[in-house]
C-alpha cells in the first residue's frame, strides 16, 4: 500500500530545511547572507522613510530646524574646537588616507576579501553619495553667524556615510577576526562611537540637519551591508568551488 504521509512530510520538511540552510553558519548562503540581506532590506526602507519627510518637508524638517537652532545656540569654544578637528579628519581627504592605510595593512597581511569589502565600502559610498546629493538638491542649514560656510548640497551627509562605511567595515573585520567576545564587543562599540561622533559633528557645525545625518547612517548600512555581503558570499562560493575540486 502507498504511504501517502511521505509526501507531506516532505513538503513539510522543505521549509524547515530551507529555513536551517537560511541561518547555518557554513556555506555562502548561509547566515552571513540572511543576516547581510536583513540590514540592507531594514536600512533601504529606513533611507525611503527618512528621504520622503525630506522631499515632503514633512514633520522631521521641523525637528531638524528646532535641533540645528537649539545646538548652534548652546556652542562652546572648546567643544567647536574639537569637533571641527574630527570633522576635517572626515572628510574626503582624512578619510582617504586613512582608507588607504588601512588597505595597505590588510594586502599586507593577506586579508584579500577584507580590503576588497573595505575598498568598495569606502570608495563607492563616496560615489553613491554624491550622486544622492545631486539627486536630492537639499540645501544645508543657514545660520546669520555660522561655523562653517558649505556652499555644496546636504542630503545626505558626506562625512557620515563615509564615517559608517569607514568604521563599519572595520568593525565587521574586527568582530570576525577576534576570538574573545570582549573584545568583539569593544570593537563593534568604538565603531558606532567614532560614528556617532562624526555624525554630531555635522549637526552641531552647522553643516548639516539632523535628517542629512539619519539620512547617512541609514544609506551606510545599506552599503556597507551590500559590499560585505557580496564579498563574503563571493568568497565563500570561491572557497567552496576549491574544496570540491579537490
Amino acid at each position: 500500500m502507498r504511504n501517502s504521509s511521505s509526501p507531506i512530510r516532505n513538503r513539510q520538511a522543505r521549509p524547515i530545511a530551507f529555513l536551517k540552510a537560511r541561518l547555518s553558519p557554513e556555506g555562502y548562503l548561509g547566515l552571513h547572507l540572511t543576516i547581510g540581506a536583513l540590514i540592507l532590506i531594514s536600512s533601504t526602507l529606513l533611507f525611503a522613510a527618512i528621504a520622503e519627510d525630506v522631499v515632503t518637508a514633512d514633520r522631521l524638517t521641523v525637528i531638524d530646524r528646532d535641533f540645528s537652532s537649539w545646538l548652534h545656540a548652546h556652542t562652546t569654544p572648546t567643544v567647536t574646537a574639537l569637533l571641527i578637528i574630527i570633522t576635517r579628519i572626515h572628510a574626503t581627504l582624512g578619510v582617504t588616507i586613512l582608507t588607504l592605510g588601512v588597505l595597505s595593512y590588510l594586502m599586507r597581511r593577506g586579508y584579500r576579501a577584507h580590503s576588497v569589502a573595505l575598498a568598495a565600502s569606502v570608495f563607492g559610498g563616496m560615489l553613491l553619495n554624491v550622486i544622492l546629493k545631486n539627486l536630492f538638491l537639499r540645501a544645508r542649514p543657514h545660520f546669520t553667524d555660522p561655523i562653517l560656510t558649505l556652499t555644496s548640497y546636504g542630503f545626505p551627509s558626506g562625512h557620515t556615510m563615509m564615517a559608517t562605511c569607514f568604521y563599519g567595515a572595520l568593525g565587521a573585520f574586527a568582530i570576525a577576526n577576534f576570538k574573545r567576545w570582549s573584545w568583539r564587543a569593544l570593537a563593534g562599540l568604538g565603531a558606532g562611537f567614532m560614528i556617532l561622533l562624526v555624525g554630531f559633528s555635522r549637526i552641531y557645525l552647522g553643516a548639516h540637519y539632523l535628517s542629512d545625518v539619519l539620512g547617512a547612517f541609514a544609506e551606510g548600512a545599506v552599503w556597507l551591508a551590500f559590499c560585505l555581503t557580496a564579498v563574503n558570499v563571493l568568497h565563500r562560493w570561491r572557497r567552496a568551488g576549491s574544496q570540491r575540486r579537490l
